[in-house]
């Protein structure tokens, strides 16, 4: 969002409508880093958000105590409920094999989400469609990999020709199930992610950045940029809340889903 208002500051707001600087990447790359390799925003915040969740677990870790300090009862309880409700309670007793790669993109997504309503970042890591994305394959890939493992041939036939569905309807409930499965999930698991994070972020950029632009040129918009701009950025700093409960929100759900999915592999009778 500051890069935004600086972009915005350098255009002509009123004879030029539709104002974009010459070169977008500017707004995002860094340097150009190793093997001329761009370090964009997108890498440097990735590495912090993972930086970020390793000092969190290890501050919270490193000397446990009997009668936990508030900070650890924090971190412990988010930890609990990852392995209790989601890795455990989805999966089954299994669930503790799969509850280290749970926590871990529960934390990381978490994380990147908040980074949206972080003053001098306010963008999240989820909005650029790589990372749900890698994030949905690697998920794709447990569940694939664990179906295989655990009951061998009979995984793939048994979403192909469910033999709990009438002779007549296996072929179509088959492929609508094999479509599900090995497309559907992984698109669907980082679409949901990837569209929520951007449109939060888009919302609150365009409230906020309107706001300040109406309230900084009054002068030259008198009544209207005080009413606009006071309005503007009402709106915005209620999104921004919304936004805090949303950013929780996508964590828990892409974290439960994968459980979901991984459970589907492991107990494909269910």
């Amino acid at each position: 969002m500051d890069q935004l208002i600086i972009a915005i500051e350098e255009c002509d707001y009123i004879n030029e409508p539709l104002c974009t600087p010459p070169d977008v990447a500017e707004l995002f790359v860094f340097t150009e880093g190793l093997w001329n390799t761009p370090i964009t925003r997108t890498i440097f915040l990735m590495g912090l958000a993972a930086l970020i969740v390793v000092v969190l677990l290890y501050l919270a870790y490193r000397k446990p105590r009997l009668v936990p300090t508030k900070f650890q009862a924090i971190v412990d309880s988010v930890v609990t409920f990852v392995r209790e409700d989601v890795a455990i309670g989805t999966i089954g007793p299994e669930g503790i094999k799969y509850f280290p790669y749970l926590l871990s993109i529960f934390l990381l997504i978490l994380v990147g989400n908040l980074f949206e309503i972080t003053p001098f970042i306010n963008f999240p890591i989820t909005g650029r469609m790589a990372i749900p994305a890698f994030l949905a394959v690697v998920t794709y890939l447990i569940f694939i990999v664990v179906g295989l493992a655990k009951n061998g041939f009979g995984y793939l036939s048994g979403i192909v020709w469910p033999k709990s569905v009438p002779l007549a309807m296996r072929w179509l409930v088959g492929l609508i199930e094999f479509i599900s499965y090995f497309f559907i999930r992984p698109i669907s698991l980082a679409v949901r992610l990837f569209a929520n994070m951007v449109a939060g972020h888009v919302m609150l950029s365009i409230l906020l950045v309107s706001g300040y632009v109406f309230l900084t040129h009054i002068p030259d918009i008198p009544v209207k940029g005080l009413m606009f701009g006071t309005l503007w950025f009402a709106l915005g700093l209620a999104i921004f809340v919304f936004e805090v409960l949303v950013s929780v929100l996508q964590a828990y759900i892409f974290t439960l889903l994968s459980a979901v999915y991984i459970q589907s592999s492991v107990h494909p009778e269910h």
